[in-house]
């Protein structure tokens, strides 16, 4: 219904904000990520917006990108996963890391996040996992402060890694399942590929 809103930014608050346009205030639900972006109040900001409508209630989502609120809708249409618990995977780690995380199957890294116990963290990964690519991964990334620019050289790394792997010959999802299991022992793209043939060779 609404593709986006552009307003000034009136308040900001822990998972929400306020934007004046056209003469009203809305209140817009947002994960961290977004308010973290959120520009100083008095300043234009446009957020790409998500309306849900339920029988009770009707709330506005708010995202700084496109790509957030694209994460978002996936991550909303896997079963037992709600706006607010989406919003604080989002807002847990930077959206490369937890694309990332959903593509290898990092179970314990998306159970860090609020509210997300193993289960449904393995849920997550099972129902999204092929419908997250490499081109989503890259196109996600966060490289605006040191932290980030770290975090997109390893999660870089896992993702020649596994492409790597598939060129030889084995599936997407040994491949993934196997980077998983080594992607912190190493930040080379051929470091990670030689320990994980050794996972994969029980080595």
């Amino acid at each position: 219904m609404y593709a986006f809103i552009e307003g000034e930014v009136c308040e900001k608050a822990n998972g929400s904000l306020i934007l004046l346009a056209g003469g009203v205030g809305w209140l817009l639900s947002c994960s961290n990520n977004t308010l973290q972006a959120a520009p100083a109040l008095g300043e234009k900001m446009r957020c790409y917006t998500f309306l849900s409508v339920r029988e009770d209630a009707m709330e506005l989502f708010g995202f700084a990108t496109r790509e957030e609120k694209e994460l978002f809708l996936q991550l909303t249409s896997v079963s037992g996963i709600g706006p607010k618990t989406a919003l604080g995977l989002l807002g847990s780690m930077p959206l490369r890391d937890l694309s990332l995380a959903i593509l290898l199957g990092d179970v314990n890294a998306l159970s860090r996040a609020p509210g997300i116990g193993k289960k449904t963290a393995q849920r997550i990964a099972l129902e999204l996992k092929d419908k997250i690519s490499q081109a989503d991964v890259s196109a996600r990334s966060d490289v605006s402060s040191p932290a980030g620019v770290a975090a997109f050289a390893a999660s870089d790394a896992a993702s020649e890694a596994i492409e790597a792997l598939i060129a030889l010959g084995y599936s997407s999802t040994e491949a993934r399942n196997a980077v998983s299991q080594v992607r912190d022992q190493a930040d080379s793209p051929e470091d990670l590929i030689r320990l994980a043939l050794r996972a994969m060779a029980g080595m």
